[in-house]
This record gives structure tokens, sequence and C-alpha cells, in this order.
């Protein structure tokens, strides 16, 4: 069974809501409460557009709890949800370079929230982890009010992908979708 339609996700009590769409941002109880209070939606889109701008609007404690919700980019496999471990390509064969781009990406992720005071989130979108230390090295120049928004931006872009690929799909479906 493919991921509810927006239709049913109207319907749904609030916390059935936010249980059923806990699996698109890895969780954040504020900001689910927030998108279930914003209902109804009139499509997929819509409902994006909405998430949107709930979370570019939530008090900046709502919004980092968001961007923490997530897994760091290059985390310990054991340590990132289902859907993470596919997104960061955990589930393919690793390179000969993997070490390395782990070790980096610790480092990268550390210097990164010692700096700016939250996680890097970043739609991986099937890049390779290599791929995503220059982009991680390149937020760091930023302003915090701008890599904060950019990051609340690729949390609603991981949610749409991951709905585009759940909707309708034969994919098993994380716990509570």
């Amino acid at each position: 069974m493919g991921f509810p339609s927006v239709t049913d996700l109207n319907g749904l009590d609030p916390d059935v809501f936010v249980e059923e769409v806990a699996p698109l941002f890895e969780g954040a109880p504020a900001f689910l409460a927030r998108l279930a209070a914003a209902r109804p939606f009139s499509s997929d889109a819509a409902f994006f557009e909405d998430a949107l701008e709930v979370a570019r609007s939530m008090p900046e404690a709502d919004q980092l709890e968001l961007l923490t919700a997530h897994s760091r980019i290059g985390a310990d496999p054991a340590d990132v949800s289902s859907p993470s471990f596919e997104e960061q390509g955990y589930d393919a064969p690793p390179d000969d370079d993997a070490e390395r781009v782990a070790a980096e990406l610790a480092m990268l992720n550390e210097i990164y929230e010692a700096h700016f005071g939250f996680r890097f989130v970043i739609f991986v979108a099937g890049r390779p982890r290599a791929s995503i230390i220059p982009l991680l090295e390149a937020a760091m120049r930023n302003d915090r009010t701008a890599e904060l928004r950019r990051g609340i931006d690729d949390v609603i872009d991981i949610a749409a992908d991951r709905l585009g690929r759940w909707r309708d799909s034969d994919e098993q479906l994380p716990e509570g979708a």
C-alpha cells in the first residue's frame, strides 16, 4: 500500500496525521503539530508549499528541532533511519574512499555545527557522499540566516522526494507511514 492521499491525510485525527507524515520529515513534533493544524491541503504540491511556509515561519527553536530530526550526512549507518540509509547510499557497495569520506564528513559536520549551532541537512538526491563534501564546505561561507533557510528548504525537498517515491508505490514504507 502506498502513502495516504492528501484527502486521506486531511481527514485524519491530528495525532494520526502526525504519525503518518513523520517519516517524511524524520519526526520533529513541533513542526508536525503545526503542519496538522495547517490542513486541509488541496494537493501534494499544496501540502509541500504549506509545509515550507510553516517551517519558515516557526520559531527558531522549532526550526532547529526540524533540522536535528535528520541524520547527519555520513553518520554511522546503524544510526540513520531507513529512508536516510537509502538516500545516503548505504545500500550501495562501498567504494575505496569510504573511510576517508566518512572521516572528512564527520569533521566537517562538527565544524559546521560549532559554527552555526545546528545540523547540516542537504537534499542528497542519490549523490555520492563524497560529492557532499564541497557542498558542506561552501555552506560554511553562508551567513547563519541564509544557511538556516537553506537547510529548512532542503528538509522540505527531502520530504517531497520521499513522498514521490512512496506515493502509490509497492515499496515497503517505513513504520508509521
